[in-house]
């Protein structure tokens, strides 16, 4: 059991005795490192938030605890690490002797990537948002690859605006955040629409208050779709339009978001970590100690079944998603800045 402190949490120990294969097909991991013998997993994970947010942090918790169960993990993690501290938890979790460390945001990867050097018998999981230029013999890599998801949403916004005006409401400005809108702008083009996107970023991902601010800014420039890439600060986009009149639809993300805003609330990209990291760690206990893992619609993806739209609408978010994965579309990851 990992020591305690204001910002590590440990999960309870769950021993289990069993017996694991490689996840098959869908996965898209590619592999390096040598194959060998089961091991037992020590696996600590830091979170950048709350684990109960009902969002990213609770999706890593609820992987890690799936661990504990498929792979027969003793876990623990740190909760709301900000990145000064992310070098200092995950050194604090190798005393320990965990012998998985897992950063769940590519904010810490950097940090990740660093220790990963120091500390070559010890297997790390770093996220990031693109392939990394250089590959580590103990660094697996999580792309999460946002844009392909935004898509098809993307998809929707051009099938359901009436007024030709989409607003996507971001946090930060990072590159995957670029990528994301680059996807929308490229659905627009492939689908034959004039529509244009205004991003706007409130600079944090986690506060209502602006996202609500910067979302009723859109509707009275007459924006019709909002499309949300927020944390938290979702409950303040949808506060713009909850119990109004407007004919908007609204997007989320991570989650079901559905409950802040019925009326107005279209779909969510879903991301689920479990099947990813079951993955990993599965290759990991075998003696898989790198490798890249790209997340996609048959690995973690998916868009939540669309609301408040016509089945015309939903059927052609549902064949973006087939196309997709067939091959047939092909999403560019486009990681230029939008000034």
């Amino acid at each position: 059991m990992a020591r305690s402190s204001l910002i590590r949490l440990a999960v309870p120990t769950v021993a289990l005795a069993l017996a694991l294969s490689a996840c098959g097909g869908g996965g898209g991991a590619t592999d390096s490192g040598g194959e060998g013998g089961k091991k037992d997993l020590k696996v600590a994970a830091i979170f950048s938030g709350s684990a109960t947010d009902a969002d990213y942090n609770s999706l890593g918790l609820l992987a890690l605890e799936a661990a504990e169960k498929s792979n027969g993990a003793d876990t623990a993690h740190s909760e709301s690490v900000p990145v000064p501290d992310a070098e200092r938890v995950m050194k604090e979790y190798l005393a320990d002797g965990y012998n998985v460390i897992w950063s769940h945001g590519s904010q810490y990867f950097e940090a990740t990537s660093k220790l990963a050097k120091q500390n070559p018998n010890v297997t790390f999981i770093g996220e990031f948002d693109d392939k990394p230029k250089e590959s580590l013999p103990n660094l697996w890599v999580l792309d999460r690859n946002f844009h392909v998801a935004f898509y098809p949403i993307g998809v929707l916004a051009a099938a359901s605006t009436t007024s030709g005006k989409i607003g996507y409401v971001g946090g930060l400005s990072l590159p995957f955040s670029y990528s994301e809108v680059h996807a929308i702008n490229q659905a627009l083009k492939d689908s034959g629409s004039s529509a244009k996107v205004t991003p706007v970023w409130t600079g944090d991902f986690n506060e209502p208050a602006k996202a609500q601010q910067i979302t009723t800014q859109l509707i009275g420039q007459g924006n019709d779709v909002i499309v949300g890439s927020l944390n938290l600060g979702m409950v303040g986009a949808f506060q713009a339009t909850k119990g109004k009149d407007a004919d908007v639809l609204v997007t989320a993300k991570y989650t079901d978001k559905s409950q802040f805003d019925p009326e107005h609330y279209a779909t969510s990209t879903i991301y689920d970590f479990t099947k990813p990291l079951n993955e990993m760690l599965t290759k990991i206990q075998g003696g898989t100690t790198a490798g890249y893992f790209p997340l996609g619609f048959d690995s973690g993806v998916s868009i939540q079944p669309p609301k408040n739209v016509s089945p015309e609408v939903a059927a052609k978010v549902e064949k973006a998603v087939a196309d997709i994965k067939a091959g047939t579309i092909t999403v560019e990851k486009n990681l230029t800045p939008i000034k």
